[in-house]
C-alpha cells in the first residue's frame, strides 16, 4: 500500500509549484482541503479514459483536493489554466491522517472512480486492487473495503447525492481566487 501526500513533494514532473492547506470544519464538509498550484513542470501530463484522452497536469493547472474526516477516499478535483473543471479523481483509501507540518496523507487502496465533466464516470485500476492482495500488500479486510467504498460512491454520483462536485467548483474560486488559504512551500 502507497502512503500519498498532498504536497506530491516528490513529484518529479513538476519543478516549481504551490501547495496551500487548510482545516475547514461546516456542516457541508469537515476536513482538510488542500490546493496545488502547477507553474512550471518537465512535460504535461495525459490520461486516457474510454475514447478520450485529457491533460490533467500542465502549467496553471491546479489540483483542489478534499480530505474528509472519517472517510475511506479522497477527492481530487483538477482544474486547467482557465480555473475551468478537466475530471474529479476520487481514491479509495484505508487510512488518512496528517504529517507533524501539517500536510494531509493517505494510504492508498488502489480502486479510483473518474468523472468526467461531461459526467461519464469510470472505475479504475480493479487489476491493480486484485494483485495487491494476491501479493498480499493488501488484507481482504482492506480489499473488501476498497470494493464496498467505491461502490458507494458510485451510488451516491449516480443518485446525484456526491456534494463534492459543486463544493470543488465553489471552493476553488472562494478558497483560491479570494486568497483565504493557507500558504505552504
Amino acid at each position: 500500500m502507497k502512503r500519498k501526500f498532498g504536497d506530491r513533494a516528490n513529484w518529479r514532473r513538476i519543478s516549481r509549484r504551490r501547495f496551500a492547506c487548510r482545516y475547514v470544519e461546516s456542516d457541508a464538509f469537515t476536513g482538510y482541503i488542500t490546493l496545488y498550484t502547477i507553474y512550471n513542470l518537465k512535460e504535461p501530463l495525459w490520461k486516457n479514459y474510454g475514447n478520450h484522452t485529457y491533460r490533467i497536469a500542465d502549467k496553471g493547472y491546479s489540483w483542489l483536493q478534499y480530505f474528509p474526516h472519517n472517510s475511506h477516499y479522497i477527492v481530487t478535483a483538477m482544474f486547467d489554466e482557465r480555473s475551468e473543471i478537466i475530471q474529479w479523481y476520487i481514491d479509495t483509501c484505508k487510512t488518512q491522517g496528517v504529517t507533524e507540518q501539517g500536510v494531509p496523507w493517505f494510504d492508498d487502496l488502489y480502486l479510483d472512480v473518474v468523472v468526467l465533466r461531461n459526467g461519464e464516470v469510470f472505475l479504475l485500476d480493479e487489476d491493480e486492487l486484485d494483485d495487491a492482495l494476491t501479493r498480499g500488500d493488501i488484507t481482504r479486510e482492506d480489499y473488501q473495503l476498497a470494493i464496498s467504498t467505491a461502490k458507494n460512491v458510485m451510488k451516491a454520483i449516480d443518485a446525484h447525492q456526491f456534494p463534492y462536485f459543486l463544493m470543488s467548483l465553489e471552493d476553488r474560486k472562494r478558497l483560491f481566487d479570494n486568497g483565504e488559504f493557507r500558504r505552504k512551500s
